[in-house]
């Protein structure tokens, strides 16, 4: 047998027997950072708290929709956008990015383009409502990440729209 061989196999032997000990990680003194029944009780991730970030995207709502080849705002969005507004003005420890994205149709730049577009009029109409423009940025996407994957308008309506992710941060 070679040593190369050797060697192998007992890396492999050795491999093998750390997989053993089936409660290697059950340390009762160990927190458990998925445990979500401990963040509902205190109010900081449940989505009834109003100052939550899970209440901003399930009950406000962090995206808007676009029509085809457009970044206008429709009525919908506007309504959408001014919820956000709020929140983010009552939240002032939140910044906010939105992500400009479109559907699979036009070339990659086209739909950069248009991703920036969308993600720059959502910023627009959110500093008109009193957001401070310094806890906005925009980022387009175009059709490089997908909500929805098909060639069909159910999956390309889905893709034309604009995403605000918000996180705690410092303005600059």
């Amino acid at each position: 047998m070679t040593h190369a061989l050797k060697a192998a196999l007992l890396i492999g032997a050795l491999a093998l027997s750390a997989c053993t000990n089936a409660d290697r990680f059950d340390n009762p003194d160990a927190v458990n950072l998925n445990d979500q029944a401990g963040i509902g009780q205190t109010g900081l991730g449940a989505a009834g708290n109003p100052d939550s970030p899970e209440y901003f995207n399930q009950t406000i709502g962090d995206r808007v929709l676009f029509a085809v080849d457009q970044s206008t705002l429709s009525p919908q969005a506007q309504s959408v956008l001014a919820g956000q507004a709020q929140w983010l003005m009552t939240n002032s420890d939140y910044l906010a990015v939105i992500e400009g994205h479109a559907d699979e149709q036009g070339t990659r730049e086209y739909n950069l383009a248009l991703g920036a577009r969308r993600a720059n009029a959502v910023r627009d109409y959110l500093v008109s409502q009193g957001v401070a423009a310094n806890r906005i940025r925009t980022v387009s996407y175009g059709k490089e990440r997908p909500l929805a994957v098909c060639s069909d308008e159910s999956c390309y309506s889905q893709n034309r729209r604009a995403v605000t992710v918000i996180s705690i941060g410092v303005t600059s």
